[in-house]
């Protein structure tokens, strides 16, 4: 029975977010569970050790009384130092994405901890605890799209008057995809959407978000995707590795100076010539395209994002706390008892 909440603070490069914000942790005093926050766990976010406390929380002096409650909630998948926190019959709540991570899937089997995923969450046909984050690192790609535009291309993604605004090709049109096209949209650039749903495309071009729809295939990535100043990976099987819909052709055939923003890289990448970076080292250059493929992209935006994941989370840790079988928790337990339990990760790890 779950009676004390552990809330670490992140230690992933340039991770500042926070699980839970005071007002979140004052719901889960409310509902009669301790919680234990390690010190300055929301500094990043703009939330001091004396913010918890006036809610009733107890500010824990290191990482190892945290874990040391009987469920914890994190933002990102635990690192390598914080494996060794694992134990038998501790509840974790957190982004997992363990289709892309076998390492760390092997040592939340191997140390007998019961694992749910925010990502794999469902309700109502969507994904709750994966869309405000998703809302947020769309959002971003826009604006992080533009910025390493001017130093690869030079392209203003509006144009300006005599010259064309930018050629902007999203795949993907979820909630990620949709933000990242509305963002370019807002800055008046020319935004093709990429999507095997066809209403979704038709919905998102007469709302205005999109200039331009493709059904998704190869062949029609593989043309749209030469005249592309901006390409922002979106795409999403709930669990699995994100398919490589872009291939390494197809990133050969662009212009030099353009972008690639794969919002896809905490599920493998949507590209095959991604690979994971940090806010440390954000970009790379490859085929002479600007790589940005940050795998915690809602970082970098802390109190926003701390406030909006938190605002979803909360409701569902209280659940969890209360009962992990409550049916509001649906499609979130990843591993159990050293097994891993959801099926469709479970098939993309045996592969």
């Amino acid at each position: 029975m779950v009676q004390s909440i552990g809330l670490p603070k992140e230690i992933k490069d340039g991770e500042r977010r926070v699980a839970l914000d005071p007002s979140a942790v004052k719901s889960c005093i409310q509902a009669g569970f301790d919680v234990f926050v390690e010190t300055d766990a929301g500094v990043g976010a703009g939330f001091s050790n004396a913010d918890y406390e006036a809610v009733g929380a107890k500010i824990a002096s290191n990482a190892d009384d945290t874990w040391a409650a009987d469920l914890v909630v994190k933002v990102k998948e635990p690192q390598r130092s914080e494996w060794g926190f694992f134990r038998k019959n501790l509840i974790l709540f957190a982004y997992l994405h363990l289709a892309a991570e076998p390492d760390l899937a092997q040592a939340l089997v191997a140390s007998g901890i019961d694992a749910y995923a925010y990502e794999t969450l469902e309700e109502r046909g969507g994904l709750p605890l994966l869309a405000p984050m998703s809302e947020v690192a769309g959002r971003t790609a826009a604006i992080v799209g533009a910025h390493y535009l001017a130093s690869g291309s030079g392209v203003l993604l509006g144009g300006s008057a005599g010259v064309p605004p930018a050629r902007v090709l999203v795949i993907g049109m979820g909630v990620a995809g949709t933000m990242a096209a509305r963002g370019a949209r807002g800055m008046d650039a020319e935004v093709t959407g990429v999507d095997i749903d066809l209403h979704r495309l038709y919905t998102a071009q007469q709302e205005g978000t999109l200039t331009a729809t493709l059904a998704s295939s190869e062949h029609a990535i593989s043309e749209a995707i030469q005249d592309a100043d901006l390409v922002v990976g979106a795409a999403l099987v709930t669990g699995a590795k994100a398919p490589k819909l872009v291939l390494r052709e197809h990133v050969a055939s662009m212009k030099s100076g353009s972008v690639i923003v794969d919002l896809a890289i905490d599920q493998g990448g949507c590209v095959e010539t991604s690979r994971p970076t940090s806010h440390s080292n954000p970009i790379y250059e490859e085929l002479g395209v600007i790589h940005y493929c940050v795998t915690n992209v809602p970082g970098q935006y802390p109190k926003t994002a701390s406030r909006a994941l938190s605002a979803a989370v909360v409701p569902k840790l209280v659940r969890l706390a209360r009962d992990p079988g409550d049916s509001a928790l649906k499609g979130s337990l990843n591993v159990a008892k050293g097994e891993v339990v959801h099926p469709v990760v479970a098939a993309a790890l045996s592969r």
